[in-house]
């Protein structure tokens, strides 16, 4: 899919609410030689340790969440035939985070510099919004926590300047229903876990 294609389908997501209509949020999307470079470029970077993150993260969770990360993995390895002690197998899997799982595009969403966690809040709606828009049109996405370990790689190959802030990357394009890890589906909390009805 072209930039005008992507520009037209993507479009409506500007839309997406925000606190007093501030619209907190940039995205850049790579295909072509660019997204080429960036798959070597994240790929080195990480394996050499060169991480620059610009909002912490550290993956531990508590109780029910932490169940339900370990749940997701499990499914995730399982759909790959990756075994628990296979830790070169899953070290693999999570490497191809930063080849974008072959995907022909990615894109990348930024916050500007200063702003926190209310328009964080708000740059997720509007990333959603460009994910249900995708899936209308027949594509697939993957949001991806570790491409956001690598901002500075991602601004520089890009030209970004610092004033805005990598949240996460989104790979995406048609799916592949030979892909292992496509055949992997999730739990979900029931509607009782997570939602109460007051009234």
């Amino acid at each position: 899919m072209g930039r005008a294609e992507l520009e037209s389908l993507l479009q409506p997501a500007l839309r997406s609410p925000s606190n007093c209509n501030t619209q907190p949020w940039f995205l850049h999307i790579a295909s072509g030689e660019v997204i080429e470079r960036l798959r070597t470029r994240l790929t080195a970077d990480f394996s050499a340790g060169r991480l620059s993150l610009d909002f912490p993260y550290d993956g531990k969770y508590e109780g029910v969440y932490r169940d339900r990360q370990y749940a997701a993995a499990q499914a995730l390895y399982s759909a790959m035939d990756i075994t628990r002690d296979d830790k070169a197998g899953r070290h693999e899997a999570f490497m191809r985070n930063f080849s974008f799982f072959d995907a022909p595009h990615v894109g990348f969403f930024f916050l500007p510099e200063g702003f926190g966690l209310r328009e964080a809040c708000d740059l997720g709606m509007f990333a959603q919004s460009v994910m249900l828009l995708l899936e209308s049109a027949g594509l697939q996405s993957c949001p991806q926590t570790a491409l956001g370990f690598l901002a500075d790689s991602v601004r520089d190959e890009l030209q970004v300047g610092s004033e805005q802030r990598l949240m996460f990357g989104l790979s995406f394009g048609y799916p592949d229903p030979e892909a292992p890890a496509n055949r992997c589906v999730t739990e979900r909390a029931s509607v009782d876990d997570v939602m109460r009805f007051h009234g």
